[in-house]
């Protein structure tokens, strides 16, 4: 099996609320086998301005074959302008834990 395929997907939501319902609705859709929510503190530049706050962090685990209908859905569901939705290869895993990626995500 090729572990290319899976992938985790981050993605920063501004509320605890907010990641919690992307990330239900990822995981009943089967576009993600698990996303797990953290707080997080971000600094950036938004609209020529620096920006410091409290944000969620979405580690979503897919199959990255999914990834425009879990992009799509992210953006429906977001309320940024701009969402953070970025994809990093899964180069080496568990088997038995790719496997069972595999079969969470349709």
């Amino acid at each position: 099996m090729n572990n290319t395929n899976y992938g985790v997907v981050l993605v920063t939501a501004g509320s605890q609320q907010e990641a919690e319902a992307i990330a239900t609705s990822l995981v009943a859709s089967k576009l993600a086998a698990c996303v797990n929510i953290l707080p997080i503190q971000s600094v950036y530049t938004w609209q020529g301005e620096i920006n410091q706050e409290q944000e969620w962090q979405l580690l979503i685990k897919t199959d990255l074959a999914q990834f425009s209908n879990l992009e799509a859905k992210i953006c429906e569901l977001h309320s940024y302008e701009v969402p953070e939705i970025i994809a990093l290869p899964i180069l080496a895993g568990s088997q038995s834990y790719l496997d069972w990626i595999s079969a969470s995500v349709k």
